[in-house]
């Protein structure tokens, strides 16, 4: 078969190796010049993933039999349009894909289905009016963006007005959402939803970089729930995949939980980006990527999670403003058993603009360990032992994050 993987991003890159194991084609279409996954796939062609009329040409010219991607929303709306365009199989419809990574659309059928969120306004500029009966904190994003972009945190109305407007610009459609900030702790759960039944694959904090406005994620922390709320977290969970019509896939679900009471954030029809299906085979035995192939080909797999680990971290790591050239440290400390494996999201001359979305990061490794104390002592040995490397020679690494 011949695979148009759209988006050339880290995650992208276990993917074309799955389906290259397997035998097929791939031609990746990706913006980027060279994107970290050109080098795996079989062809490479620069266009917007964005662009579904341009992957529209491409498939057919490539006689496509399959379009893809993983980790990613937007990619993922296209490959949803132009799949159901060309009568290709895909494993949501356009409608659907809409609901998923639209948080326009999303909001209402959640509201619609009773699924627990927070009060939220849609606006495509300010207008106190529709805001009157908020009051902060509050929460403004875009409506159709990713990678965290345009996500801020108001603590004084005074400013909405300038956060609002940057989310508006960084959406495709000039939109933005205005919602309740809830307190409680930030989950980043992953599921795969088998003929109706929501298999919990894991849950972890998802810690945030300190005093910023920003919600740049920092790192993934397990445990992160007990019992009772995975079991309350598994119902939510189906209810969402009932409400929004997704059966045999995976799904990415972030929520504020407080107790037992949990609220929504967002959601979405893929597996966590940011190299997570590497976190999920470690948190739940599932091979989450392999698994996604399987689907996409047609099959219907079926999963057995387990819960192996006792304590993890998956950090990921932040920079100074520079060009990128290399991480200096990660072999070692993977020899040492400090570090049990490591990623990368950009390649040597790409630029890191700073540290305000996960689009920023050039790396990250993920850490486990039978204790608590065990897990803080390899964290602090691998940040002081680890370097990034610019152009101009130094280390750009914003090290003790977590301190």
């Amino acid at each position: 078969m011949t695979i148009i993987v759209l988006a050339g991003g880290s995650d992208q890159i276990a993917l074309i190796n799955e389906l290259k194991k397997r035998g097929h084609y791939t031609v990746l279409v990706d913006y980027f010049e060279n994107p970290p996954a050109k080098m795996y796939a079989d062809k490479h062609i620069v266009a917007s993933t964005l662009d579904t009329d341009r992957v529209k040409e491409i498939a057919i010219s490539e006689k496509a039999d399959l379009i893809c991607t993983a980790c990613t929303d937007q990619a993922l709306l296209s490959v949803a349009k132009v799949s159901e365009e060309l009568g290709l199989p895909c494993y949501i419809s356009y409608q659907t894909g809409l609901n998923v990574t639209n948080k326009l659309y999303m909001k209402k059928v959640l509201v619609n289905n009773n699924i627990p969120t927070s009060r939220y306004v849609i606006l495509d500029k300010m207008d106190s009016e529709a805001l009157k009966d908020f009051s902060c904190p509050l929460v403004v994003k875009p409506v159709d963006c990713n990678s965290s972009k345009g996500v801020k945190r108001i603590d004084n109305i005074e400013e909405l007005p300038t956060y609002l407007n940057e989310a508006i610009n960084y959406s495709r459609t000039k939109t933005a959402i205005v919602e309740e900030f809830k307190e409680g702790t930030e989950i980043s759960a992953d599921f795969y939803i088998e003929n109706g039944v929501a298999k919990y694959l894991s849950a972890t904090t998802s810690l945030k970089i300190k005093n910023r406005k920003s919600f740049t994620i920092l790192c993934s922390d397990y445990p992160a729930i007990n019992n009772s709320q995975k079991e309350k977290l598994t119902t939510i969970v189906s209810q969402i995949a009932k409400a929004f019509n997704l059966d045999n896939c995976p799904m990415l679900v972030q929520l504020i939980a407080n107790g037992d009471d949990m609220w929504v954030l967002e959601f979405s029809a893929r597996m966590g980006g940011g190299s997570k299906h590497k976190l999920i085979k470690v948190l739940s035995d599932v091979d989450i990527m392999s698994v996604y192939v399987d689907r996409i080909l047609g099959d219907y797999p079926s999963i057995h999670p387990s819960e192996p680990v006792k304590y993890c971290k998956m950090i990921y790591i932040y920079c100074k403003p520079g060009i990128f050239n290399y991480v200096e440290g990660f072999e070692s400390l993977q020899k040492e058993g400090i570090i049990d494996t490591y990623f990368h999201y950009k390649t040597s001359g790409m630029e890191i603009h700073g540290s305000e979305t996960s689009s920023d990061r050039p790396a990250g490794y993920l850490i486990t360990a039978s204790t608590a104390e065990e897990l803080a002592h390899k964290l602090q040995y691998a940040d002081s032992h680890l370097a990034v490397i610019s152009a101009d020679g130094e280390d750009i690494m914003l090290h003790n994050l977590l301190s």
